[in-house]
This record gives structure tokens, sequence and C-alpha cells, in this order.
């Protein structure tokens, strides 16, 4: 009986280890999906000011 309650200890505390190291993956996945978002609007202004200045130079252009 020992043996077994050993046995349920240890595999218990096998269960909370990989419950806590989900836990730590899930925040750090959380913290990079939060940069990425801010890295993707950044980005996506960056794009749009490049498509304003090449309107505005492609308005400028002599047509034939």
């Amino acid at each position: 009986m020992d043996s077994e309650l050993a046995q349920l200890e240890s595999r218990v505390e096998e269960v909370i280890g990989l419950y806590e190291a989900g836990k730590a993956e899930a925040r750090e996945l959380r913290m990079r999906v939060t940069a990425l978002e801010a890295e993707n609007r950044r980005l996506g202004q960056k794009v749009a000011t490049a498509a304003e200045r090449l309107e505005g130079l492609l308005e400028r252009l002599p047509e034939d």
C-alpha cells in the first residue's frame, strides 16, 4: 500500500508540474501574441503611410 501511495504521489506531482509548465507557456504565448499584434499594427501603419506617399507621387506624374 505504501508503494501505491508513493506512486500516486509521484504521479500527482508530475501532473502538477505539467500544469505549472502549461501555465507558464500560456503566459509566454500571450505575451508573444501581444508583442506581435503591436508589431503588426506598427507595420500596418508603415504600409498605409507608404501607400499614401505613393499615391501622392502618382498624382504628381504627368499624364501622356
